[in-house]
């Protein structure tokens, strides 16, 4: 563990009778917004709930601020430090939004009313959502949802924060809004963003962790996970046979990735591409094996 990680994950199995979710994964997460892509079925919630405490590995270990969570006083000190937003919240949809988020801080052990309250209020603040704090959760949009779902893992302000595809449903100006809000977040605290959307990883992660078949495929910063795809990505007029995929962009020509031909245009490659052909090269392994 180097002297910047505030989390380690180290060989971390866990099985689901025959499937293996998790093979192996050491994963370390340091001050900032760290990226976790991969594909559906790689792994993603297997290890956000398993650094949530949520469930236990097979084996491995989970180390956080300078304790091990293996037993119950380690899981509990971990949990103290934690917000963790699930995909799904679970949300009782006739509690109002400062309901909700004031429940939560109920189980988090804040038993004093006058500053549990005074928190809530702080959370919901600190999303945006001053002026809905009183609106049922059922009224609310799924922007707004996603508001208060992280509110809620904001309460006593964790150390650590677990997002589990935040900005699923959200349109183009509520996501940049959040992108806004979990980057502040990341400039004091270690953040796990879970996510399908590569534009958010390239916008907000200075890291990625790329997960495929229950495996770290890629640990790096998004400028190393695009340089996967040097040399691969290039321009032409019409779809080549070559190209692993390939659109016709609004300048008319075709954008391409995959093994491109002798004397092709090349164009510089983007975190997505590189994502793409990650998982692309990883498949005739993930067969042998």
């Amino acid at each position: 563990m180097t002297a910047t990680q505030t989390v380690t994950l180290s060989d971390m199995t866990v099985r689901f009778g025959r499937t293996t979710a998790l093979d192996g994964v050491s994963v370390g997460l340091e001050q900032g917004v760290t990226g976790l892509l991969g594909p559906n079925g790689a792994g993603k919630t297997t290890l956000l709930r398993v650094l949530a405490t949520a469930l236990a590995p097979d084996s491995g270990t989970v180390r956080a601020f300078g304790v091990a969570a293996g037993d119950a006083a380690g899981r509990l000190a971990l949990r103290r430090r934690l917000g963790y937003a699930p995909q799904e919240p679970g949300f009782h949809l006739r509690f109002t939004a400062f309901e909700f988020v004031d429940y939560v801080a109920i189980l988090k052990e804040m038993t004093d009313r006058r500053a549990r309250h005074a928190e809530v209020r702080r959370v919901l603040h600190e999303v945006g959502l001053d002026d809905r704090r009183g609106s049922r959760i059922r009224a609310l949009s799924g922007g707004m949802r996603r508001r208060v779902a992280l509110a809620a893992a904001l309460v006593g302000d964790p150390d650590l924060l677990v997002l589990d595809e935040p900005t699923v449903g959200l349109d183009p100006e509520q996501r940049l809004r959040f992108r806004e809000t979990i980057a502040l977040l990341g400039e004091r605290r270690s953040v796990l963003l879970s996510t399908h959307q590569t534009e958010d990883v390239t916008a907000l992660c200075a890291r990625v962790v790329v997960l495929h078949g229950g495996r770290v495929r890629f640990d790096g910063d998004p400028a190393g996970l695009a340089a996967v795809a040097r040399g691969r990505v290039w321009t032409s007029p019409d779809r080549p046979a070559t190209a692993l995929a390939s659109w016709r962009t609004g300048a008319g020509v075709h954008r391409n990735v995959g093994t491109a031909p002798a004397g092709a245009e090349l164009v510089e490659p983007t975190l997505e591409d590189g994502y793409l052909l990650l998982l692309e090269d990883a498949a005739p392994a993930e067969v042998a094996a």
